[in-house]
């Protein structure tokens, strides 16, 4: 069994790092090493590099960036973005990442996601599912950034996504994300019930209790966090930081 961790999910965009709401409006927050130095001091737990770049033009978009972040890194280390190959797969291995994640491909091509876990094992391949409620209230899968409509439903998704072999799912809610208001619990919930595999929740932390509720009470075996840990607080300036160790353990007791 996994132990609960928490996750700070940093968004690279040509080579700087950045922080999104709701998959726009970007906002510049640093260095990609020198924010890797300041999280191994504070002992994260793992981290999560997402390229957007990359994923718009379905290529590793900057190498030397990445071998310099995964140089600086001293805990486990996952990459997303442009992943659509085997080969490209083992380029992100071969720099010294342990985890690949997946998005816009693995509803492109879901034999992807069995090919690499055959290679490298589940527990290296990540399969992220974002998704977007439409004005009806229907919530559907989105790829290349939130950009293409793929009319999948994320709960049958996730379900495929196990099937395939993936080892972990992160579930980003992109209605939520940025916005420090809470993660969309409903459809944690109900995904957790339908898989076995560690489910990531993503998309709305801006506090302590929401990330409480959605571990204790939703399902959720890990927590991926943006704002949270780039800023101050909501409205103020970048401040790299993560939550105190004895609060943690407080909240997932």
């Amino acid at each position: 069994m996994l132990k609960t961790r928490l996750i700070p999910t940093l968004l690279l965009r040509n080579g700087s790092l950045v922080k999104t709401k709701k998959f726009k409006s970007f906002n510049y927050i640093g260095d990609p090493a020198n924010t890797l130095r300041i999280f191994n001091e504070l002992e994260v737990d793992e981290i999560t590099v997402l390229d957007i770049s990359s994923s718009m033009k379905d290529s590793l978009q900057d190498l030397k960036c990445l071998k310099e972040i995964a140089e600086e890194c001293f805990m486990p280390l996952s990459y997303g973005g442009g992943i659509d190959t085997l080969d490209k797969a083992k380029q992100i291995f071969d720099i010294g990442f342990e985890k690949i994640v997946i998005n816009t491909h693995a509803v492109n091509k879901p034999e992807l996601i069995t090919e690499i876990a055959s290679i490298y094992g589940s527990q290296a391949v990540i399969v992220s599912i974002d998704y977007k409620t439409n004005f009806l209230g229907k919530k559907t899968v989105r790829t290349y950034c939130g950009n293409k409509n793929t009319h999948l439903d994320p709960i049958l998704w996730a379900k495929e996504v196990e099937k395939f072999g993936a080892g972990e799912i992160l579930l980003t809610s992109i209605d939520n994300e940025g916005t420090w208001s809470g993660f969309d619990y409903d459809m944690i919930s109900q995904i957790s019930e339908k898989i076995t595999l560690p489910l990531i929740a993503h998309g709305g932390a801006g506090s302590l209790n929401h990330i409480s509720k959605v571990i204790n009470e939703c399902g959720a075996s890990a927590v991926a966090l943006g704002s949270m840990v780039v800023y101050q607080k909501k409205d103020y300036g970048v401040l790299i930081n993560f939550p105190d160790q004895d609060k943690i353990k407080e909240i997932l007791k």
